[in-house]
Parts: structure tokens; sequence; C-alpha cells
């Protein structure tokens, strides 16, 4: 066990919201029986966190809280098995003992525990976190990527692989994601990995680009443009493709109203729409489409554990690339990167690295 005598917790604190987080120390926290103590490496900048933070979306643990969800480090304290081993700290740890749980559905477990939520999160030094669903970096993975780096495992690349797994993509299906940012572009490439021809719909040139270059299909920027236009856009693409015409998977992504709007319209004949993006606006919809269309909506929350080990082995097999998209900033930065993120969203994904005292 490393020696923790010496150590503080440090955490950047959100005591309200729109407020600058504050630097606050303290002891280490002791570990339970069923815990451990992991030395954070690195946290990424999620939505969800600019969510809480300006948006003035509740977190279930009342303030002052830790934000930061998606968390790589190193277990320092805890059971042998995982001791100064590097983890993944899963966004959504569950109780693994539920019927949901026993159902395989851990990911939306009634008792599970979301950092920066449910509890103090990883924009900190350290974070104390159930055991049971840490995952292990292969050290192989270590000689390519900063551990710092991989704690977009954590939710950017974890939420997307379980969803675009969900949707069953066939080879040869066109794969329509709406929104290629930081969550998004993952979407897009392990759409491609299963076999899909995927075209990517956003705002940004500089997105749409950065997909390009790494594989996908087609890209559409959808700035100006109505409806209509989009959707017959759409058509003309996929016939550029040699795509189906029907049975389109669609990725909702942007967490936006009018891309949660474009989505629903681009439903068609045995269409499925899987909502992940997040965004507290109403969208009217005409549901009696999905009926029509024989078509089915998915909603998706985070990733289950269980399915970490594959999205790892994915970047541990260099089939999915993931260097271009993060970028590393020092923890004591992190007011300045929340107003950048809100005001002009990050193409790579920042990802917070502790400087603090220890």
């Amino acid at each position: 066990m490393t020696n923790t005598k010496d150590m503080k917790l440090w955490q950047w604190r959100m005591t309200a919201p729109k407020s600058d987080l504050q630097l606050v120390a303290s002891e280490l926290p002791a570990i339970g029986e069923h815990q451990a103590l992991v030395q954070v490496a690195g946290c990424g900048v999620c939505h969800t966190d600019l969510g809480f933070w300006h948006d003035g979306v509740r977190t279930k643990m009342d303030l002052p809280l830790t934000l930061g969800h998606e968390i790589s480090g190193t277990v320092i304290a805890g059971p042998a098995h995982l001791l100064h081993k590097p983890v993944i700290v899963p966004a959504v740890l569950p109780c693994g003992e539920c019927d949901l749980c026993a159902q395989g559905r851990s990911n939306i477990c009634r008792k599970q525990l979301m950092p920066g939520n449910d509890l103090h999160g990883g924009f900190a030094s350290h974070i104390a976190v159930p055991h049971r669903y840490l995952c292990p970096v292969p050290p192989a993975m270590l000689a390519k990527y900063p551990l710092a780096h991989l704690a977009v495992i954590a939710d950017a690349i974890s939420t997307p692989y379980q969803v675009v797994k969900r949707a069953d993509i066939a080879q040869g299906d066109l794969a329509i994601v709406i929104g290629v940012g930081g969550v998004g572009i993952y979407g897009a490439m392990i759409a491609r990995l299963m076999g899909a021809k995927v075209l990517a719909i956003d705002i940004s040139d500089e997105k749409l680009a950065l997909a390009k270059r790494h594989g996908v299909d087609a890209v559409l920027n959808s700035k100006g443009m109505d409806l209509k236009a989009v959707k017959e856009r759409v058509r003309a693409i996929a016939e550029e493709l040699r795509a189906p015409k029907h049975g389109w998977k669609i990725f909702e992504i942007s967490g936006t109203t009018p891309g949660q709007d474009l989505a629903f319209n681009l439903i068609t004949y045995a269409s499925t729409l899987s909502v992940v993006g997040f965004t507290m606006n109403k969208v009217e919809v005409r549901l009696s489409n999905l009926m029509a269309f024989d078509a089915q909506l998915i909603g998706t929350w985070g990733c289950k554990p269980e399915l970490y080990p594959e999205v790892v082995d994915l970047i541990a097999s260099g089939k999915l690339e993931i260097a271009e998209f993060v970028e590393a900033f020092p923890m004591s930065k992190i007011n300045e990167v929340f107003r950048d993120s809100v005001a002009r969203p990050h193409t790579r994904r920042p990802v917070m690295v502790p400087d603090m005292p220890n």
C-alpha cells in the first residue's frame, strides 16, 4: 500500500452554478472494505459537468460538490489485486446485485453511484470509489497513451460504444451521427468499425473535417438548412454511398433542440433512433411516425461497466485512435476551461490533470 500519511485530498468544488470552482484541501478519506482510493491521473470535462455548472441541472448530492466523472488513475489503497494498478473509473458504478444488474442493465441500476453527481468526483487529487467495477488498463496501452488521456474511456468513448452496439448495426448499414463533438466523434468511428457507412452531421466545419480524416464516409454541415433540405441531402448522400434507403441507424449526440428535431425527422422505414445527447429543452414531435415507419426509439444512459474491457481492447489493438481527440490541461486551469467550453465547445476533449501540491 502506498504511504499516504503526508498526502492531502485536494478538490475543485462547485459551490453555486456559474461560480468559480474553489480549491479545497482536506484529509484523505478512509476507505471501506469494498472501496479503493484512486490517485487521479486525469478527469475529462463532459457536457454533463457543464450542465451542472452552467445550465442549472441539479446534482443528486447537495453542493458544494466536486464534479467530474471521466476518471483515470492509479489505485493506491484497496484490494491487493488492484493495488498500484492503473485503472479507469466507470462513470456509472452499479451495485451489481439488484434485478436490473441481473438483467444486464447495470447502467441504470437504481443504486448506482455517479462520481460528480452522487459523490465527490474526479476534479481532485484522489477519489474513493467502490472497487468492484474498476477497469484495469493494460501496461501496453501506457506505452502509447498517457494514463490521463485514457480518462475519456469513462464516458466519451464507452457511452457511444454501448449505444452503437445496442443499435445492432449490420454490415453496410447507414449510420447517421448528429453532432460529432467530444462524444459523437467516437460514435461515428465506432459505427464505422462495426461495418456501417457513416454520415456525420454537424454545424462545425472543423469537427466535420476531423471526422472525415478519421474514416467517416460523408459529412454534412446543416447550418442554415431547413429540415426538408437536410432530408433531401441525406437521401442523396445515402444514394451516393450505395447505402440502404431504409433501416437507417440514427444517433442524436448533439444534445441540442435542433439536433433532436432533425434526428426525429430523419426517421424512415425500419429506422432506429438512439438518443445519446441531453438537453433540458423540449422537442415537439409526432410519435405516430414511429408507428407509421415501424421504427424504434432507444434511450441510453452511460455504459454498463461490463463493456469497458471491450472498449479498452479497441484502443489497445489500435483499431480506435484517441490521440487527436484529447487535450490535457493542468487542473489549476479548470475555471478557464469550463468558461471556454461553454463559450465555444472544444474540438478536442479537455482532460484536467492534477497539479496540486501533493
